[in-house]
């Protein structure tokens, strides 16, 4: 089943997100204050709606508490930001996501009730940070709490050519290979205890970060 989405404020970030959820086919409504910003989505997304994000009738009318997942995507207007978010709550949002500038701006809105909070211009300085430090990972994932996911190539040939259940990696060293590829294969897949390890596989681990470092540095000797 389809979730539905909207999108409120449509800067780089908004759009961003709105383009994303479009090109996976997802059904999104798109709202912005400004006329010109709206325009841009008028012929590709399920609707697109001038309205002012700090009128609760407005949103109501729209049908905001309705929508399975809604974006918060205003920019440096803080007030605006802190009163969609209280609004949306208010209208019973099932999944609120709301961008932040600041750690500041992010207390209030956690306080607010919003159910995950991005800083994109913090989180991107620390993934580009992290790949620099860490070259052979190919993404990373902070989820809550300790736990990351991380996705890296194997090149340690003492690996290769045994399966998950012969390699034992949650009791050997507390991670676990959540999706696996194969030089071969275009898609990634979930493996099982028989799923055979091979040069140049790239797999998707889950553990906390130190757990997963310290597998990483033995896996891409």
């Amino acid at each position: 089943m389809k979730s539905n989405y909207a999108v409120i404020g449509l800067g780089l970030f908004g759009s961003s997100i709105v383009n994303t959820l479009l090109e996976n086919d997802q059904e999104v409504l798109v709202i912005d204050k400004k006329e010109e910003n709206v325009d841009r989505f008028r012929d590709v997304a399920t609707e697109a709606i001038v309205a002012d994000n700090q009128n609760e009738l407005a949103l109501q009318q729209l049908g905001i508490g309705n929508f399975d997942n809604v974006f918060v995507a205003i920019g440096t207007d803080l007030e605006a930001s802190i009163m969609t978010t209280l609004i949306c709550k208010d209208l019973g949002v099932k999944h609120l996501v709301c961008k932040a500038e600041n750690a500041r701006h992010a207390q209030v809105l956690e306080k607010l009730g919003a159910d995950e909070i991005i800083q994109p211009e913090r989180d991107m300085g620390q993934r580009v940070a992290l790949h620099v430090m860490e070259p052979k990972i190919l993404n990373d994932m902070k989820l809550k709490g300790e736990l990351v996911v991380v996705e890296f190539e194997l090149t340690n040939p003492k690996l290769f050519n045994q399966t998950l259940k012969e390699l034992d990696l949650t009791n050997r060293y507390r991670v676990s290979v959540i999706a696996l590829s194969h030089m071969d294969d275009q898609d990634a897949a979930i493996p099982n205890q028989s799923t055979v390890i091979k040069a140049g596989d790239v797999v998707t681990i889950l553990g906390t970060r130190k757990d997963v470092k310290k597998f990483e540095d033995l896996a891409t000797k």
